[in-house]
């Protein structure tokens, strides 16, 4: 493992990369903790409390806690990855944007462009909302977390969240086009890694007052491993199609002739349907914290929180509907048939074009079904495990559901571009079987 380590800075451009993505990512976790003028921090920490199980606290977890500090990048990456969800669903049912994908290079670098235009609306609409409406409405100890509400403050916290935002937006931009991985996933993830040292040193403490023995501790590692391990093989799990390619005779050459298989994952969507689901489940316990006095809203809130099976029961329905529901956006066999008609590839048994789309189709969907119900076991482990082991959900959220998703996916991307410039300079890799030996000399 350690010659690995040395491998990757053996190589220059890798080592670039590395230094670049650090350096950028560094600058991130830097402007997570500049707060936006005119508040009062200890006043917000105590009004924030309580929160953490409603939608804030979701919005929370991916800006880092930077949205319970009210600092430059409160607003997180979030609006961008909303714009760019909103473009990726506009993509299949408005004809201009199926026309820009169409378009290749030129038609990317158009729906970039108005990802980034959404961006900053999405940002400036959820920015007003927190400077003019959340912010002001808080209070604890009756003072209040703003200190001078009005015009200035409103203006000032508008322009620093949307600058905030678009300057996460570019810095991940970058890594991606200068560093290594995503630049966006990077951001995420390390915004949520940045909340376990606080987890450490609970743990810690716990221990040191005898709440939790040390045998207890052993068993949650434990689970952990095997948590992780099982999110491995759900991310990478995949069912192969086999294809063949027909020869094909261009003067002198012959093309084709090769057979290659489709990859089709068992988890296509991703932790998307988690934060689909999530999101909405969220949103009858966030509007019965406005709504305190009322029996039926407290009613809600209890059917609604996270220690009640109802919860957990549409909750794992709504993963399921949302696996399948972004796997349709995501992968279309009818395109992925026609493009290997165009090319001669065919799969053997099955007749090109429509055939062929309802055979990956069918494929597909039966791949994802256990693929959705595995997600929504892994989504739904956390809150089984708060009741059953008593542990708190900052906690928790590592042993599963979108936390844990998005750091073995981002993870898992990053060590895979590494390899990549590690093998095509014949050098090991992290994840190759250690059967090539480095050269000294490049």
């Amino acid at each position: 493992m350690i010659d690995k380590f040395k491998n990757i800075f053996a190589i220059p451009e890798l080592r670039r990369r590395i230094l670049f993505t650090l350096g950028v990512l560094i600058c991130v976790r830097l402007g997570a903790h500049i707060p936006i003028p005119g508040i009062d921090g200890d006043v917000l920490a105590a009004a924030f409390q309580g929160m953490q199980n409603t939608l804030f606290g979701l919005y929370n977890l991916f800006a880092g806690g930077a949205f319970e500090k009210a600092t430059l990048f409160a607003l997180g990456i979030m609006p961008y990855i909303s714009a760019s969800i909103i473009i990726q669903l506009m993509s299949t049912v408005v004809p201009y944007f199926q026309r820009l994908q169409k378009e290749g290079e030129a038609g990317r670098k158009k729906i970039t462009q108005v990802t980034r235009y959404l961006t900053v609306l999405i940002s400036s609409m959820q920015a007003y909302g927190i400077v003019a409406i959340f912010l002001p409405s808080m209070s604890a100890g009756g003072q209040s977390v703003v200190i001078n509400p009005g015009f200035g403050f409103i203006f000032t916290g508008l322009v620093s969240l949307v600058t905030g935002t678009i300057l996460l937006m570019w810095m991940g931009e970058r890594i991606t086009e200068r560093g290594i991985g995503n630049g966006i996933s990077l951001i995420i993830m390390v915004g949520i890694v940045s909340l376990v040292p606080n987890v450490i040193v609970t743990e810690i403490t716990l221990i040191s007052e005898g709440v939790r023995g040390i045998l207890s501790e052993v068993i949650l590692l434990g689970i952990m491993f095997a948590v992780i391990a099982f999110v491995v093989l759900l991310t990478q799990g995949t069912r192969k199609i086999p294809v063949s390619y027909a020869k094909r005779v261009v003067g002198r050459k012959v093309y084709g002739g090769q057979s290659t298989h489709i990859p089709l994952k068992v988890n296509t969507a991703g932790v998307m349907p988690i934060i689909f689901a999530q999101s909405i489940m969220f949103i009858p316990s966030t509007i019965a914290t406005f709504f305190s006095e009322s029996e039926f809203m407290q009613g809600v809130m209890r059917w609604f929180s996270f220690d009640h099976p109802f919860y957990w029961f549409v909750f794992g329905l709504m993963i399921v509907f949302f696996t399948y529901f972004y796997t349709a956006i995501a992968f279309d066999p009818t395109q992925v048939s026609q493009q290997m008609k165009q090319h001669g590839g065919f799969i053997p048994g099955i007749r090109p074009g429509k055939k062929t789309a309802e055979y990956i189709d069918n494929i597909l969907s039966r791949v994802t079904l256990p693929g959705s119900f595995a997600l929504a076991f892994v989504a739904i482990f956390p809150y089984i495990l708060m009741q059953t082991m008593d542990i708190s959900y900052d906690l928790a959220s590592f042993f599963g559901g979108t936390s844990l998703l998005i750091i073995v996916g981002v993870a898992l991307d990053t060590l895979q571009q590494i390899e990549s410039h590690l093998m095509s300079r014949h050098y090991d890799g992290f994840l190759s079987k250690g059967k090539i030996r480095g050269r000294r000399r490049m």
